[in-house]
């Protein structure tokens, strides 16, 4: 028997305190519901888990992100219906006054509703928003610019390839009403337009089309005198400017929604009216390409909408997978656990009993002196 040093003591407070770290891990754990609360317990899990978070916290971002563009796409389609709905009236009106039974005072009156109608049709492009940015005044249709001051790119269709395109030579002619003058005006188009495309002429525009959709439309806004051997007029087709949606965790996972311009000259009908009949029957038939315009844009964005909304489906399902994947290595199985806890204070109770009952006996020591 031996006093200066306890051996058994040792041996039980090195138990205890084992026991005692086993119950205290096993707290923690069960405070926290977490498996892994240190690196020290699972390096490689818990980098894997941090990097798992950080991508289901992405994709709910991403998912409100597509929500928030669904709505912008519903908010722009909603002001696209009532303008065509405002497109029919002028119809209905301008067919009302291409029958000779009316005179042309009456055809008066219907061309104040027809002005009244344009004017809204303005006021609601200029002013349909979505947090505090116009939708329809062009700012999220796709871009073009000429490097000639007088000729400006409005609109080109999604089948036009991004890039740089030229027109060789460009010599406009205008009428006494300061309208293009197609049998005097030539376009000379670069290699870069398709072989087949036509051009064709509005008052103040030039229209090219081609094979596979092709279409590109330009503004005149004054004269313009380019011919060979003189520097072609360059235009960059940017292929930008489509309200960019984040839809995904990573760089480059957007989609681009092309909202088109909205305005009387894109809809052709800035300068068309109803005062006579001859008008009226010109109003009538340029209002057929206004609706196909307008359809046209609904068409687009409809196709957005559904693209979109498949998008919000393949974020949940890979959101709920993500998070499932995260939960096996980072939360604690609670009744598991439980079970171990029970253990290690049972455990940690023996060892300071046996350490209690270890320091005692050195005392037994005392009966050998007596």
């Amino acid at each position: 028997m031996k006093i200066n040093y306890n051996i058994s003591a040792m041996i039980s407070n090195h138990a205890l305190q084992q026991n005692d770290t086993a119950l205290s891990k096993s707290i923690e754990r069960l405070s926290t519901g977490l498996k892994i609360n240190h690196a020290r317990e699972n390096a490689s899990g818990l980098a894997m888990a941090k990097r798992m978070n950080a991508q289901i916290k992405s994709l709910g971002v991403a998912n409100q992100n597509s929500n928030d563009g669904v709505s912008v796409i519903e908010i722009a389609e909603g002001a696209l219906t009532e303008i065509e709905e405002m497109i029919q009236r002028m119809n209905e009106l301008a067919v009302k006054a291409s029958t000779g039974s009316i005179s042309d005072s009456d055809r008066e009156y219907i061309d104040d509703e027809i002005a009244q109608l344009k004017a809204e049709i303005e006021r609601i492009s200029a002013t349909t928003m979505y947090n505090g940015e116009i939708l329809l005044d062009g700012s999220f249709d796709v871009k073009g610019y000429t490097d000639n001051s007088n000729l400006k790119v409005t609109t080109y269709g999604d089948d036009v390839r991004s890039g740089n395109y030229t027109l060789t030579s460009l010599v406009t002619a205008f009428d006494a009403e300061g309208n293009i003058d197609p049998d005097n005006t030539t376009v000379t188009l670069g290699p870069e337009f398709p072989a087949d495309a036509t051009v064709s002429y509005g008052k103040h525009s030039i229209l090219v089309t081609g094979s596979n959709g092709f279409e590109m439309e330009f503004e005149v806004k004054g004269a313009i005198n380019v011919t060979a051997p003189a520097e072609p007029i360059n235009v960059d087709i940017t292929g930008l400017g489509a309200m960019g949606i984040q839809t995904g965790t990573n760089e480059g996972q957007e989609l681009g929604i092309r909202i088109a311009t909205i305005s009387l000259r894109t809809l052709g009908i800035d300068d068309m009216n109803c005062q006579t009949m001859e008008n009226s029957l010109k109003f009538v038939e340029t209002l057929n390409g206004t609706l196909d315009y307008i359809n046209s844009a609904r068409s687009r964005l409809g196709a957005y909408q559904n693209r979109l909304e498949h998008t919000i489906n393949t974020l949940d399902i890979s959101e709920e997978n993500m998070t499932g994947a995260y939960s096996r290595i980072m939360d604690v199985d609670m009744a598991s656990e439980m079970a171990e806890y029970a253990k290690d204070n049972v455990l940690v109770q023996a060892s300071t009993s046996m350490l209690a009952q270890a320091n005692e006996r050195p005392s037994s020591v005392l009966q050998l002196l007596q």
